[in-house]
Order: structure tokens, then sequence, then C-alpha cells
């Protein structure tokens, strides 16, 4: 009984802190990606800078950009040219957050990557992805839950994360991932 229980507790929390995607097929070949633990935090909508802003994809204005996947393969990475390698065409490290505007979580992870936008302004990019519009892009990734947030350095694989994790979370894989001196 006691085993019952605690089952019933963990899937509650993993159910809490992620939306379960729709749009859902395979991983991206040779893509090394991790997944860390999941934790709610209360939060709110931001706004989005639209993709045709002059500055889009500069990360100059701050501002998180909405990514399409034309926008996506022109900025961030051509998965259509070579599905197997990643090559990652920004000048600058780049977030990707997957996220879908009726999922309660990707609520909470707005917030913070709004303030992220202004704190890493000039630093690091960060993009939004809806996956019921984007459900091309979405598959080609495997993104199965949201929000997933990918953390694309300048140079190397990109990481993942899945739910929605504390602030200090995302910050310390930004520093010590997308910001890293080398």
């Amino acid at each position: 009984m006691k085993n019952t229980f605690l089952g019933f507790v963990f899937l509650s929390i993993v159910w809490l802190s992620s939306c379960g995607g729709s749009a859902t097929s395979e991983k991206q070949p040779g893509s090394s990606v991790t997944t860390a633990g999941m934790t709610e935090q209360d939060g709110s909508t931001s706004s989005v800078q639209p993709v045709n802003d002059i500055t889009a994809g500069s990360g100059e204005s701050g501002g998180v950009i909405q990514l399409t996947n034309a926008v996506f393969l022109e900025k961030v990475y051509d998965y259509k040219k070579d599905p197997k390698k990643w090559v990652f065409k920004g000048d600058k490290p780049c977030i990707i957050d997957f996220y879908a505007d009726w999922c309660r979580p990707c609520k909470m992870v707005a917030p913070i990557m709004e303030e992220f936008s202004g704190k890493y302004k000039g630093q690091v990019v960060i993009y939004r992805v809806n996956v019921d519009q984007e459900r091309e892009l979405a598959q080609f990734f495997g993104i199965q839950s949201i929000p997933t947030v990918f953390f694309c350095p300048s140079t190397g694989e990109p990481q993942m994360t899945q739910g929605a994790l504390p602030k200090e979370t995302y910050e310390k894989v930004i520093t010590e991932v997308l910001l890293k001196k080398k």
C-alpha cells in the first residue's frame, strides 16, 4: 500500500511539472541531450517579440523571439540540409523554449525566459517555439513533453531540459554551458 501511494505521489508531481506534447515521433539523430529534473514555480505569461522584428535573431534588443520553422532553419540549424549533424548557425548561444499556450508549466517558464532575455541581452538569444503551430519542428526534435528547453552553445551539441525548472537551474546551465569561458 505504501509503494502504491508513493508511486501515485511521484506520478502526480511529474504530471504537474510538465504537459505531454502531441507532436512526437523521433529524436534528432546524432544529438547528445541531457534531461534534468522537474519542479514547478509561480509565473505568468510574457510578451514575445515577433520574428519579423528588425532585430529578430540578433539578441541585441532583448526580449523573447517567437520562432517559426523557416526562421529556425535560417538562424539556428538547418536540419533539412543535414539532419544527422548539428551545425549551429547563430553568432551567439541561444535558448529555445518549446511551449504551448494551454500548458500551465509553460506559463511558469515564460517570465523566467523574459527576465533572462534582459539579463543576458547581447550574450544569449532566447527563442520560443509554439509546438501547436510548428509541428514539424517539434516532431523533428521529438518533443514529447512541454516545456522543453534547448540550450544551444555557439560550439558543441545542444542540451535539453524538460518540465518547469527553478530559475536557478536554468541560470546554472546558461553560465556553465552557454557562457563558459574556454
